[in-house]
């Protein structure tokens, strides 16, 4: 149950911060946060990450209830596994996030803007981030599980 509470959570402030942005913000408009670092921008993507494949809201929406409804799978099958299941959280909080951008907006609200030297990072959300982290804490419990199942075997 707390591992839906978290996709609750990420979906919840995901959508807040994107509500703020789209009634206080102008499409496009900018303001510093971190002056040639940290920038909350306007921005829509009718794509996936980094911009790519724009304009697949169907493909989209389709690969979305897929990996959903696997990770709502996952999160009741898996015993007692807590990084597991709170990647899964956090993924499925943030794939449920974009989801709802691209099924009732037909694109994704994104605003956080970075600078890295004279590099601007893809814009992005809360969404995108829950999903980052997600996917980087299987990677994590992935390698955990590898070195047990090395060790007892």
């Amino acid at each position: 149950m707390v591992y839906y509470l978290l996709a609750l959570a990420v979906f919840v402030i995901d959508h807040l911060t994107k509500w703020w942005i789209v009634k206080s913000m102008q499409l496009g408009e900018s303001i510093p946060v971190i002056q040639n670092f940290f920038y909350i921008t306007s921005h829509r993507n009718r794509g996936a990450a980094f911009g790519i494949l724009q304009n697949q809201r169907w493909f989209f929406i389709i690969i979305t209830t897929v990996v959903v409804a696997a990770v709502i799978y996952f999160i009741a099958k898996k015993e007692g596994d807590k990084l597991f299941k709170t990647s899964l959280g956090l993924i499925l909080g943030g794939a449920l996030g974009n989801f709802a951008d691209r099924l009732f907006r037909g694109e994704v609200v994104d605003f956080l803007d970075f600078y890295i030297g004279s590099y601007d990072f893809p814009i992005f959300n809360i969404a995108d981030s829950a999903l980052v982290v997600g996917v980087g804490l299987v990677f994590i419990h992935s390698m955990l599980e590898g070195k047990k199942e090395k060790q007892n075997g």
